[in-house]
């Protein structure tokens, strides 16, 4: 084989843009998949299906197509597989230990705090009772996912009984970390780390939902903060890097802002999901974040400045009543062609039922949009949802 080949773990939608970018670069791509009817089979050069905790299986797969690097993109669940192929193969990766500590949320703030990082503070419970010294509002989280499930807002005891109940639906541990609720705006933090180096490449503000899932409904880029906020930003990812070793990887860095400061909620070594790193960072910088995870993992030069423009992008999640979908307006078909959109998807259809969003896997649909600056992308926003809105009626 001539081509250098990539193995990429998860071969879902979540992969789709990375796979794609992998064959644009001319590599040989093999996905790996424990579901034999996964989204992107078709799209990846070979499809293997492996378990997700089938080391074997998986080094096998990597020998067999002489694998020169691992990537994934948007999911934390493959890490310490990745890093520990990596280390068998000696492939550009970061560590097994850091793999570890971003895929475990009370190990990550274990780390956070031993590297003087500003966080919410937390402890581990099993049960409510060990609860009982807490003051309330306090949030409730699954150790060991992602995308929002199992992040409940409680203000009571009994609260926080349910929520307990329903994070371990999550979890594959028999422990929840419950943290001090932080106020204020949140943000993403989309960066890239290699020879020694910790480059922010784009500040991103985020929509959710009110509480007491705070799920997330839209990203726009860049996010309204000032250059002193900025600086103080990049100093905290260095130093995030520093603490959780973070070499020959991105990272997607949730934070929020209040009149107390910059308070980190949580960090991991991987893209941004929700077409952050994907689509929202080439259009509002020019580079091309997951190319750039490619050129680390080949060992390639990492170029962060070619092409670079300061523009502004939004992804806006669908967000309606509860109901049945009565009426779709043909009208819809033609969102494609409205100005400065970037793509559009729409997940109903008459008959379906609109449940209430607790998670990112409840939403049903989005589009993203861009523009010179921020103030364009927020208008855009603001009437393409009005819109689209009223070309859907919900009973």
């Amino acid at each position: 084989m001539d081509k250098k080949s990539v193995l990429i773990f998860g071969v879902g939608e979540l992969q789709k843009s990375i796979i794609n970018r992998a064959k644009l670069m001319g590599l040989f791509v093999v996905g790996i998949d424990p579901c034999a009817d996964a989204v992107c089979r078709e799209e990846v050069d070979a499809f293997e299906i492996v378990g997700g905790q089938d080391f074997e299986g998986t080094l096998a797969v990597a020998k067999k197509y002489n694998i020169s690097a691992v990537v994934t993109a948007a999911t934390d669940k493959p890490l310490v597989m990745m890093a520990r192929i990596a280390k068998e193969l000696g492939l550009k990766f970061f560590s097994e230990d850091t793999a570890i500590w971003s895929t475990d949320k009370f190990k990550m703030k274990q780390r956070f705090i031993e590297g003087g990082i500003p966080c919410a503070k937390g402890r581990l419970i099993s049960n409510v009772e060990e609860a009982k010294d807490f003051h309330f509002p306090v949030i409730v989280k699954p150790r060991d996912n992602s995308g929002s499930r199992g992040v409940i807002y409680c203000n009571s005891t009994e609260e926080l009984k349910e929520a307990m109940n329903e994070a371990l639906q999550y979890s594959k541990l028999d422990t929840v970390l419950v943290e001090e609720f932080i106020e204020g705006q949140e943000y993403s933090i989309e960066s890239l780390h290699y020879d020694g180096k910790s480059e922010v490449i784009q500040f991103t503000e985020k929509t959710t939902t009110p509480f007491p899932y705070n799920v997330e409904l839209g990203h726009k880029q860049p996010a309204n903060l000032s250059e002193e906020q900025k600086e103080e930003i990049r100093k905290i990812i260095s130093n995030i890097a520093e603490c959780m070793n973070f070499e020959n990887c991105p990272s997607h860095t949730e934070l929020k802002i209040n009149e107390r400061g910059i308070f980190i909620i949580e960090t991991s070594p991987r893209l941004g999901g929700d077409y952050i790193t994907s689509t929202l960072v080439p259009l509002s910088t020019g580079i091309n974040i997951e190319d750039q995870l490619l050129n680390i993992a080949l060992n390639n030069k990492v170029d962060i400045s070619t092409g670079r423009v300061n523009k502004a992008s939004a992804v806006c999640f669908f967000n309606f009543p509860q109901g049945v979908v009565e009426y779709v307006d043909i009208a819809i078909n033609g969102v494609w062609s409205w100005p400065n959109i970037y793509s559009f998807e729409m997940k109903l259809n008459v008959g379906d039922r609109i449940k209430p969003i607790n998670s990112s896997l409840d939403r049903y649909g989005q589009f993203v949009v861009f523009g010179e600056n921020s103030s364009i992308v927020a208008d855009t926003i603001s009437t393409y949802e009005n819109r689209i809105n009223h070309l859907i009626k919900i009973q």
